[in-house]
């Protein structure tokens, strides 16, 4: 079964996700996403209260492929990404100087720890529509489940995963696919910053399971 995984930004800079000729990556930040998530689970990203505490929605992505084992860093076909930020040298990555997002400091928490850097993975999405600042908190009118899952995750509780939340989040998506098939629908709500947007953050998991809340 597909897993559904939700989780609140402290930042909409165009790093995380990065949305660049019809491709949505997720790179940095949020590891045991990238991890943990394979081709066909769902991704939900909203507003922190720090962003906007409306928790507007700002992408909704399909994972339809994964750069596995730092691919993403070493292959041509992404250099040019803004969030292509760690390069390969005497086979150990190191942060590319000028890089629009996070910092040397940031590597192991992005990567994890040579020599295997077991959090190099990276979800690719071709199928996603993205807000960005023209997102919005209109979805809590009309899906109560997925506003109290939303609001409690912001304030950092458990959240227990039930089948009515499920089934909101399905039914929220297809209703944004329906709407335009248009995947880019507004720009970043800021722009690039190094700052550690990790820092804080929590994210659910719709999967029949109980969340530890925990996905920095």
């Amino acid at each position: 079964m597909a897993r559904t995984y939700f989780y609140k930004l402290t930042n909409d800079g165009g790093g995380a996700p990065c949305v660049e000729r019809g491709l949505l990556s997720l790179a940095i930040c949020k590891p045991r996403i990238r991890v943990g998530a394979e081709p066909g689970d769902w991704i939900f990203g909203y507003t922190a209260n720090s962003l906007d505490p409306s928790n507007r929605l700002l992408y909704i992505a399909k994972v339809t492929d994964k750069a596995r084992d730092g691919d993403y860093f070493r292959l041509r076909k992404y250099a040019g990404r803004r969030d292509s930020i760690y390069k390969m040298s005497d086979n150990t990555f190191a942060w590319k100087k000028g890089a629009l997002y996070h910092g040397p400091d940031d590597l192991v928490h992005d990567l994890g720890s040579p020599p295997h850097y077991p959090k190099a993975e990276v979800l690719l999405s071709s199928d996603f529509r993205y807000f960005g600042a023209n997102g919005t908190a209109k979805y809590k009118g009309r899906y109560p489940q997925i506003k109290r899952a939303f609001e409690a995750l912001g304030r950092g509780h458990r959240v227990h995963h039930d089948e009515p939340l499920r089934i909101e989040l399905e039914a929220l998506r297809n209703e944004e696919w329906r709407k335009t098939g248009r995947k880019v629908l507004g720009d970043p709500t800021s722009g690039p910053s190094r700052d550690a947007c990790y820092r804080g953050a929590s994210c659910g998991e719709v999967s029949g399971k109980k969340s530890d809340g925990k996905c920095s």
